[in-house]
C-alpha cells in the first residue's frame, strides 16, 4: 500500500518482486480485492494504475538514475551522505575539480540543481538511508 503513483516507483515495485499495488487513496476498497488475488497467484494493480504501469513498459521508460554512470552513482552518493566536493575528491582518489565535474553533471542529467534535491533523490532510490 502507498501513495506513490509515479511510474518509477510502480515499475520498481514490480522490478523488486512485489506482487500487488494498492493505491492509499483508494484501500478501502481494493485492498481485500489485492489480497484474494495475491493469494490466489495473481498480480494485482490499483485501477488506473496499470494503464500507467502498461505505457510505462511499452514505451520501455528509462528510470532518470539509469542515466548515471557507476561513477556518477558513486559521487551522488557521497553528496547525499553529506561530504564536500573535498572530501569525494579525497575518498575516489580524484582531483576536486573531477569531483565537482561529477557533481554537475549529475545534477545536469537529474535536473536537480540544489544539493538537498539530491539528497532527496538518493533518499527516495535507496542510495543512502534517510
Amino acid at each position: 500500500m502507498t501513495v506513490h503513483d509515479e511510474d518509477e516507483y510502480v515499475l520498481n515495485a514490480f522490478r523488486a518482486g512485489v506482487r500487488g499495488y494498492v493505491l492509499k487513496k483508494q484501500a478501502a476498497a481494493d485492498l481485500l480485492q489485492a489480497i484474494k488475488e495475491v493469494q490466489a497467484g495473481s498480480v494485482y494493480v490499483s485501477p488506473g494504475m496499470s494503464r500507467a504501469l502498461v505505457d510505462a513498459v511499452r514505451t520501455n521508460t528509462e528510470m532518470r538514475s539509469d542515466l548515471l554512470t557507476g561513477r556518477e552513482r558513486e559521487v551522488l552518493q557521497l553528496v547525499a551522505e553529506g561530504k564536500t566536493s573535498k572530501e569525494i575528491a579525497s575518498v575516489l582518489d580524484v582531483s576536486v575539480k573531477t569531483a565537482e565535474t561529477h557533481r554537475a553533471n549529475i545534477m545536469n542529467k537529474l535536473d536537480i540543481h540544489e544539493t538537498a534535491g539530491l539528497v532527496r533523490y538518493a533518499i527516495r532510490h535507496g542510495m543512502v538511508e534517510a
